[in-house]
């Protein structure tokens, strides 16, 4: 067993004693961190989206911040804002919430369009310009969003250039009747978060993230995943297709994917298992099918078939 399988299980398992049931769900948020990359959770109220984000900043050891987001928050109360002190007769940068290494911005869609803007600079290029002056993002830097894609009032749809930069979306989905009857059981005295240990420290996950790089993926594979993105922008369905950020990410995932389940190199059926949560997000379905009920998702699986 590779060191970087190893520790991916000692996280995975640590954050199954909270989240159950879900272990595909909670790889690939672990395939996101790996990366570099941000993840968006989309699902219904209850299922565990926020619980998620905070079990695997505990079982790091990262700093852990959370965005509530509403539709007064202001850009500055997310990249934070100078306030002049009457005492040194300077401006003094206090840092926003944004300035920590795993960010849960709850509720995204909450939030009017110009304050989730904020969000784009720090996510892409891990800095925030606040008054002139760019401050850099610590590391390493995670944006988990999490939206409700069932309540419409009082929302406001994620812009193309926001979906974009998040890696990878994953859905949880309500628990089987079996696995819902653990979470009752372990919730009958206290939450299991409270319990969480620290498994991984930040200098451990950069080291995972630097092995990551030199996984191997063949020529071929390259071409495959060119070959899938590439059949998203000619599909009949679809309006817009995925953009060259949608390879590169479903390239980099592959490369987590592998390393994850103990290879140094990556295999086809790693960017099949990969194109739904990397690609689907990224695909805008034309308003003719939509009428249908043509869904991202199936129109990536009907691609690989």
């Amino acid at each position: 067993m590779t060191n970087l399988e190893q520790t991916g299980e000692k996280v995975l398992a640590n954050v199954e004693r909270v989240i159950v049931g879900k272990h595909h769900e909670v790889r690939l948020a672990l395939v996101a961190l790996l990366c570099r990359g941000h993840l968006l959770i989309e699902d219904v109220p209850g299922t565990g989206k926020t619980v998620l984000a905070k079990a695997i900043a505990r079982s790091l050891g990262c700093s852990f911040r959370r965005i509530q987001f509403t539709p007064d928050l202001l850009p500055s109360d997310v990249t934070g804002l100078s306030i002049y002190n009457q005492k040194t007769q300077e401006f003094e940068f206090r840092p926003g919430p944004i300035m920590s290494q795993v960010v849960l911005a709850d509720e995204i869609n909450r939030a009017t369009p110009k304050t989730q803007s904020s969000l784009l600079e720090s996510m892409e290029e891990r800095q925030a310009t606040v008054d002139g002056t760019t401050y850099s993002m610590p590391d390493p830097f995670l944006v988990i969003a999490t939206q409700n894609p069932i309540e419409y009032e009082g929302t406001f749809a994620l812009p193309e250039a926001q979906l974009d930069r998040f890696m990878l979306r994953i859905r949880l989905g309500y628990p089987q009747p079996l696995e819902e009857v653990v979470i009752l059981d372990e919730q009958k005295r206290h939450h299991p978060l409270e319990e969480l240990e620290v498994v991984c420290t930040v200098d451990e996950l950069r080291e995972m993230q630097k092995a990551i790089r030199d996984i191997y993926v063949d020529p071929t594979v390259a071409e495959y995943i060119v070959r899938l993105v590439g059949a998203t922008r000619s599909h009949p369905d679809i309006y817009l297709g995925a953009s060259p950020r949608g390879s590169i990410a479903l390239y980099r995932a592959g490369q987590a994917l592998a390393g994850l389940l103990g290879r140094d190199y990556v295999i086809p059926d790693d960017i099949k298992a990969l194109a739904e949560p990397a690609l689907a997000h990224r695909l805008i379905i034309k308003t003719s099918s939509s009428i249908h009920d043509v869904q991202a998702g199936n129109v990536v699986h009907e691609i690989i078939a």
